[in-house]
C-alpha cells in the first residue's frame, strides 16, 4: 500500500480505556475486575485457567441482566488498581511486589494459582492499606 498523499482524519484512542459490549443477562458492579468471554463481550471476571483481565469497571453498575448482547457497554480502565488480599497462606506481602498474582474472584487476588486452576490477574504494583495493588490490562 502506498504512502498518504493528503491529510487524513485519524481516530484517538484512549491507551488505557476500552469500551466492551455486555453480554446478555449480566450485571457489573463498579470497581470489579472484568473478563472479556470468548464471543467478545464482558462479563464480571470469573476465577478459572485460560482468562485474561483488561482491567477494572470505573464507571458505575452496568444492568445488562435484560438485554441482548451488546445492548449496554462497559467502559474497562487498565492500569494499576487495589483489590482485596486473600487470607492464609494465599496473602500477598510487600515481598510480593513485582510478582504475578491470581485472580480469585471479581475482587480479590492470590498469590498462588490455586494449583493450576486459576489464571493470572496481572503483576502486584504496590501492597498496602489491606490491598494489593494490581496492574491490569497487559498481557
Amino acid at each position: 500500500m502506498a504512502n498518504m498523499t493528503q491529510d487524513r482524519h485519524t481516530k484517538e484512542g484512549i491507551g488505557d480505556l476500552l469500551h466492551i459490549p455486555v453480554k446478555a443477562a449480566t450485571k457489573l458492579y463498579a470497581g470489579a475486575v472484568i473478563e472479556i468471554d470468548a464471543t467478545g463481550h464482558a462479563i464480571a471476571a470469573t476465577a478459572a485457567t485460560g482468562k485474561y483481565y483488561p482491567g477494572v469497571n470505573n464507571e458505575r453498575t452496568i444492568d445488562n441482566s435484560t438485554g441482548a448482547d451488546g445492548d449496554k457497554t462497559v467502559q474497562i480502565k487498565r492500569g494499576e488498581w487495589g483489590m482485596d488480599n486473600s487470607a492464609g497462606g494465599e496473602e500477598l506481602f510487600v515481598a510480593d511486589i513485582g510478582d504475578d498474582c491470581y485472580l480469585v474472584d471479581d475482587h480479590t487476588v492470590g498469590k498462588t494459582d490455586a494449583t493450576g486452576t486459576l489464571s493470572v490477574a496481572g503483576k502486584i504494583y504496590d501492597v498496602r492499606d489491606g490491598q494489593v495493588f494490581v496492574t491490569f490490562g497487559n498481557k
